[in-house]
């Protein structure tokens, strides 16, 4: 099997497994209870949480484990919009954010927030000109993903940062769900001043992740009960989650800039230039890890089928939004043309591929590119 969809999900790394295992089995009791269990896993939790804000370049800031890159994006937005109400009720976010951000702004502009879209080129990367127009005084939130999650653009996250801060008060929040452990996050002045991330992306446990800020920032909850993690997400918190993200990170922090993403990505694209009917999506200077193409006049499922037909396993975009029959939001802020647009296939990289990998899916896309154009 060769498996090229690692920003849908990623195989879980056995040291991950293990860590989850070993803390299930010897830290299982409420961290919040006040025997000497309860204790010492939170304990454990506690480390765990000072490891993931220092994997993420805010030491000594708040750590709110979720169960995954969705809700940590909700609570950024809904939490720091409703926190920072009093700076303004003006929200910016890119057109090309993640559903968990865009299927947000409906219930926000019903609680009386004026929520702004920063356009993007054709190569999927902010116009930056739009956003320093779109600043004002009045805006408390600014959220930009760092790395797209259908085409790999990256963002420029430390020039917005500039702008940001040079024109307002705005608390700035980056889904860094698709950059954590291969693209370098900004941790400047101008970076981000809370991020999301996602373990499963890491090659570490569905069903977990955590939303991390340099400060409070005036986050409110957006879960009630029994005040778990200083009052800002309720419910009993899985300490082991919270012990494999941390591994998760650590290992996926080790290996940034190691992997070889970024030569098989651009043999990939060397080599699609050689067909006439298929289109590089982006910029040369996506992130590594990912690569999508459309092909003219097809759609993506075919080319879906035929190359899992061959054990290779590819997406038409990203996983969110593969099943539906809607038009992908990012192709059209992109402004793909129309014959290309329904032809997507999304291929992207994960520690288990190997140049191998490679070479086989050459070789039978080669053959699917010829059988079509027989047809």
């Amino acid at each position: 099997m060769i498996y090229f969809d690692n920003s849908a999900t990623t195989m879980p790394d056995d040291r991950v497994l293990d860590t989850f295992i070993k803390s299930s089995k010897a830290f299982f009791a409420n961290p919040s209870s006040l025997h000497r269990l309860g204790i010492e896993a939170d304990r454990l939790l506690a480390r765990a949480s000072e490891q993931v804000a220092e994997l993420a370049g805010m030491s000594g800031g708040t750590v709110v484990f979720t169960s995954g890159g969705t809700e940590a994006d909700n609570l950024a937005l809904f939490g720091l919009a409703r926190g920072n109400r009093a700076h303004g009720k003006k929200i910016l976010v890119s057109a090309i954010e993640h559903p968990a951000i865009l299927r947000s702004i409906p219930q926000l502009e019903k609680e009386g927030f004026e929520v702004g879209t920063i356009r993007v080129g054709r190569d999927g990367v902010i116009d930056l000109a739009d956003l320093a127009d779109q600043l004002t005084s009045e805006t408390s939130v600014v959220s930009i993903m760092h790395v797209n999650n259908e085409t790999g653009a990256i963002q420029p996250l430390e020039e917005a940062g500039s702008l940001i801060r040079a024109k307002s008060r705005a608390v700035f929040h980056s889904d860094t769900v698709q950059s954590f452990g291969k693209v370098a996050i900004p941790v400047s002045e101008n970076g981000p001043d809370a991020i999301s991330v996602s373990a499963h992306k890491i090659h570490g446990i569905e069903g977990s992740g955590a939303l991390i800020l340099k400060k409070r920032h005036g986050l409110e909850a957006i879960l009630f009960g029994g005040n778990q993690q200083e009052g800002l997400r309720s419910g009993t918190v899985p300490v082991a989650h919270a012990a494999a993200l941390a591994k998760a990170m650590r290992l996926a922090a080790e290996e940034i800039g190691r992997a070889p993403y970024g030569e098989w990505r651009n043999g990939l694209v060397s080599y699609f230039g050689g067909f006439d009917k298929v289109m590089v999506l982006g910029a040369e200077e996506n992130a590594p890890h990912i690569l999508s193409v459309a092909i003219r006049g097809i759609k993506g499922e075919i080319a879906v089928n035929a190359l899992q037909e061959q054990d290779i396993y590819v997406s038409t975009s990203s996983a969110c939004s593969s099943r539906s029959r809607k038009e992908s939001h990012v192709l059209q802020a992109m402004g793909v043309p129309d014959d290309y647009r329904h032809g997507v296939i999304r291929i992207s990289f994960g520690r288990m591929n190997s140049e191998k990998d490679i070479t086989r899916f050459k070789e039978v896309f080669t053959t699917f590119m010829e059988t079509i154009e027989r047809v």
